[in-house]
């Protein structure tokens, strides 16, 4: 059974993950810095194995769908190490994006749910866009 509980590995995951998604984000102000775009690739690594766990995370990076993902982030990252840090950050781009495809319907659902914000992505335009992908939807 899947625990939905926030205990404090998962805490100290989202955390982590959070941190790196923000020191990967000043890598980009401060002029694609290597160093900081690093140690944001490794905190929210880190926090993505500590939020859903060590096996779970192996299971998503390394399933049949995800291998291009997989290697393409794999590539940015090995890229933005040696000192190569926007052709790095391009790579981990198309990664993530193939990664985390899948959960794009369940954020559009979530953001139609959002006060005010939903507004706009109820509109008609917005919402065929967004209707396209609605029977591909992630369960969460």
């Amino acid at each position: 059974m899947v625990s939905f509980e926030m205990n404090d590995r998962k805490k100290i995951g989202l955390g982590l993950t959070g941190f790196g998604v923000f020191f990967s984000f000043l890598g980009i102000i401060f002029f694609f810095d290597k160093g900081l775009i690093a140690m944001g690739n490794i905190l929210f690594f880190s926090g993505v194995a500590l939020t859903i766990g060590l096996k779970s995370s192996l299971q998503f990076f390394m399933k049949r769908s995800n291998y291009k993902g997989t290697a393409a982030f794999g590539a940015g990252f090995f890229f933005v190490v040696i000192g190569w840090p926007i052709i790095g950050m391009i790579l981990e781009a198309y990664g993530f994006i193939v990664l985390f495809s899948g959960f794009w319907p369940t954020l559009s659902v979530f953001l139609q749910k959002i006060p005010i914000l939903g507004w706009i992505f109820q509109q008609p335009f917005v919402r065929s866009f967004f209707d396209s992908y609605r029977g591909k939807r992630v369960p969460v």
